[in-house]
C-alpha cells in the first residue's frame, strides 16, 4: 500500500505534451520507494517529481495488529457533513480552462472560496486521470489534497500569492468511494513562508493528512 506520496512542483507545467518516466528507486521487502519525473516532451525540461513510500500489508494480522477504527462517519459529530449537504464551490478564478474550476466538483460544508480562514470541502474528481481508466485511490487523494492552500487561504486571493512548490499526502489505509474530504487550515510563519495541513476523509471516516509548504508574497512583487 502507498503510504506517503510527496510530489515537488519545480516549474510552471505548461499546456503542451509532457513525457513521465517512472521507476521502482527501492525494491525492498517490506519498504519500496517508487519515483517519477515529469518533463516537457519538446525540451526535456523537467518540471515535477515524485516519490511514493509502499508499505507491505499484513493479510491476516493478529487481534492487536487489527485495523483500528476511522472514527466518527461524516454526518456524525465531529465529523464533517456529507458532501450532498455541501455548497457548489465555484472558483474566484474563471475565464479558461484548469484543473481547479474544470477538473474537479467541490461541495463546501464549512467556509467557502470567498471567505478566509479553515474550510471543510468535499472533493472528486470531474474526469479520469487517465483516459477511459477509473481514477484510483491514490489519485482520488493526491487531486483533493493539492486544493489544501487554496480552500483555507489567510490571505485575500486577489492580493497574494501562496504558492505550493510541494505537496505530501500520508495515507493510513485506501480511501473508498468518489468523494475526499479536506479539513484544511493554514499558518503563516516567518514572513513569506506558510504552512497548510488538511484532515482527510472519505465516506467511513479519517483516511489520512496532507501538507503543503507554501511561498507567500503580494501580487506583482519584483
Amino acid at each position: 500500500m502507498v503510504v506517503r506520496l510527496t510530489v515537488e512542483l519545480l516549474r510552471p507545467v505548461p499546456v503542451a505534451p509532457l513525457s513521465l518516466e517512472a521507476r521502482l528507486a527501492r525494491a525492498g521487502r517490506s519498504v519500496q520507494h517508487l519515483d517519477a519525473r515529469l518533463r516537457v516532451a519538446a525540451s526535456g525540461q523537467e518540471v515535477a517529481r515524485a516519490r511514493a513510500v509502499r508499505i507491505r500489508t499484513i493479510a491476516n494480522p493478529s487481534a492487536d495488529l487489527a485495523a483500528p477504527s476511522s472514527g466518527p462517519a461524516p454526518g456524525s459529530p465531529g465529523a464533517p457533513a456529507p458532501p450532498a449537504e455541501g455548497a457548489v464551490g465555484h472558483a474566484l478564478v474563471q475565464g479558461y480552462t484548469a484543473f481547479h474550476n474544470t477538473g474537479a466538483e467541490l461541495r463546501f460544508v464549512e467556509g467557502g472560496w470567498g471567505s478566509l480562514g479553515p474550510s471543510r470541502v468535499w472533493i472528486r474528481l470531474a474526469a479520469p486521470v487517465t483516459p477511459d481508466e477509473e481514477p484510483s485511490p491514490l489519485q482520488r487523494a493526491a487531486a483533493a489534497a493539492d486544493f489544501g492552500n487554496g480552500v483555507s487561504a489567510v490571505v485575500a486571493m486577489h492580493e497574494h500569492l501562496f504558492i505550493n512548490p510541494d505537496l505530501t499526502v500520508y495515507l493510513e489505509r485506501p480511501p473508498v468511494g468518489e468523494w475526499v474530504c479536506l479539513e484544511a487550515s493554514t499558518r503563516l510563519g516567518t514572513p513569506g513562508v506558510g504552512l497548510a495541513q488538511s484532515l482527510l476523509w472519505d465516506q467511513r471516516g479519517v483516511v489520512g493528512r496532507s501538507l503543503q509548504s507554501l511561498l507567500i508574497e503580494a501580487r506583482g512583487r519584483g
